[in-house]
């Protein structure tokens, strides 16, 4: 299967409009909802928004120390692995949307500064099998990639969610 890569434009929209879409999807839900799986062996929308965190935290920060450093060696850290050393789960909904909505816009900033050269600036990550290189850009455009279906996957658990109030 081949992965098509999002133009520089469209990939900052899409990032941009993740938390959007997140707080549209879920507006009007309560908290019970927000953390209320819609069936059995499924995430709530709380689990899914503190998945995509851990997965904005390890990438966002691999990209920062792409930027900071000239081709730094960058330990793999596995976001389903990472996410057991936050609180991300247990938090309420609507202070973690805060904070990812703020993680992101930071994000954005920095990226929609860069020259174009900079979004190829690489790492070579190491410690999950032979050593990747990766850049800025493949990087942001994983968590374009990666946030899609977990969009949908909310907006499935919050149309669920109003059909059972």
């Amino acid at each position: 299967m081949t992965r098509t890569s999002l133009p520089i434009k469209q990939l900052l929209v899409t990032l941009a409009e993740t938390p959007e879409r997140i707080a549209e999807f879920t507006d009007g839900l309560t908290q019970t909802q927000l953390h209320t799986p819609p069936g059995p062996e499924e995430w709530s929308a709380n689990e899914v928004l503190a998945h995509l965190r851990s997965c904005a935290d390890v990438w966002g920060d691999c990209i920062a120390k792409i930027l900071a450093e000239h081709r730094p060696t960058i330990r793999a850290v596995d976001p389903r692995t990472w996410i057991k050393s936050t609180d991300y789960p247990k938090q309420k909904f609507q202070s973690s949307l805060q904070v990812y909505a703020k993680q992101r816009a930071e994000l954005l900033v920095i990226l929609e500064t860069l020259a174009q050269k900079d979004w190829s600036r690489r790492a070579t990550v190491v410690g999950a099998g032979a050593a990747l290189e990766r850049t800025v850009e493949s990087y942001a455009q994983r968590l374009a990639r990666h946030e899609r279906p977990h969009l949908k996957q909310i907006k499935r658990i919050a149309n669920t969610m109003r059909g059972s109030q």
